[in-house]
């Protein structure tokens, strides 16, 4: 039994200091309980750990082993007081964040960089992945909060904020222009060579929930894991690329690349933060999400 650990605090100081009186004052009381402590503390482990000198006190070899112990742990308690005020400061702490490519790009990347400038002591991690692989890492705990796209399914344990919208369109190089400036129907994708994302984001399963509403089903040539790939690739003119616009918008804007028409608006989607109705983020999360939420639409 380790006992009263208020006994090994005197204990601490008094040996620390070589004196019942210094340790009297670092304490803030009286010699006679500093004295009734550490008699109290020698009777529990039966044996003497100070011996008087000509100067206040000295420490037996008994007290000399266990102030060798005691001094590690005291002084590791205290550093790790000091941790805490200085993550309460926002000193010091980690933030942990899930992010896609798009949603770190086009929403998160200016708020962070705020952040960063204001609190340059915390650590932000992000864990790049597409949005169901977000959630996951959410609903286990490992991140603080998500920036996902819609669609998902949300369930009674997230909490969703829409905060930016988002479009999805179909833009093509050079060799397709025969298509510039016509209004096509959906089905018409059926012929041309199609350039996707991967099957695990909520890009794909949306424009695949999409298209099939509308009676098309296309089998891509091309299944690439990130929206930049995908604009190389139609920018090669190897087929005719579906993105979320942000990521088309230089190309688009230089004239590299056209956007397909159709005679079908296709629904924009939303870039939500997500957050765990059962999971406590820390404080530096939450003054992160404070920033993200009184920051505005942040420029891209």
């Amino acid at each position: 039994m380790v006992g009263n650990l208020e006994y090994f605090k005197v204990f601490y100081y008094t040996a620390k200091t070589g004196s019942v009186t210094a340790a009297a004052n670092e304490l803030a009381i009286s010699q006679p309980a500093v004295s009734q402590s550490l008699k109290a503390l020698e009777r529990s482990l039966g044996v003497a750990l100070f011996r008087r000198a000509s100067r206040g006190v000295r420490l037996t070899g008994e007290g000399q082993l266990l102030y060798s112990y005691v001094e590690k742990g005291y002084e590791e308690i205290e550093r790790g007081v000091e941790k805490v005020k200085q993550m309460l400061n926002l000193e010091l702490g980690e933030v942990h964040i899930g992010a896609s490519d798009m949603t770190l790009r086009f929403y998160l990347l200016p708020f962070l960089e705020k952040f960063h400038e204001q609190y340059p002591g915390i650590k932000v991690s992000v864990a790049n992945a597409p949005t169901p692989e977000t959630l996951r890492l959410l609903r286990r705990g490992k991140i603080d909060f998500g920036v996902v796209s819609t669609p998902f399914e949300q369930g009674e344990d997230i909490c969703m904020e829409q905060v930016r919208e988002i479009e999805d369109v179909f833009v093509a190089g050079r060799r397709f222009t025969s298509y510039k400036n016509r209004m096509m129907d959906l089905q018409e994708l059926e012929q041309l060579p199609m350039i996707f994302l991967e099957g695990n984001t909520s890009t794909r399963s949306y424009m695949n929930a999409y298209l099939a509403g509308n009676g098309v089903e296309l089998q891509p040539e091309f299944e690439l894991s990130t929206s930049d790939m995908i604009i190389q690739f139609a920018l090669r003119n190897l087929g005719i690329g579906c993105v979320v616009r942000d990521f088309a918008a230089e190309a688009l804007e230089s004239g590299l690349l056209f956007e397909l028409r159709f005679n079908k608006m296709i629904p924009k989607r939303q870039i939500c933060v997500v957050t765990g109705r059962k999971v406590p983020f820390s404080g530096a999360a939450g003054k992160l999400l404070n920033i993200m939420s009184t920051g505005g639409l942040p420029e891209i």
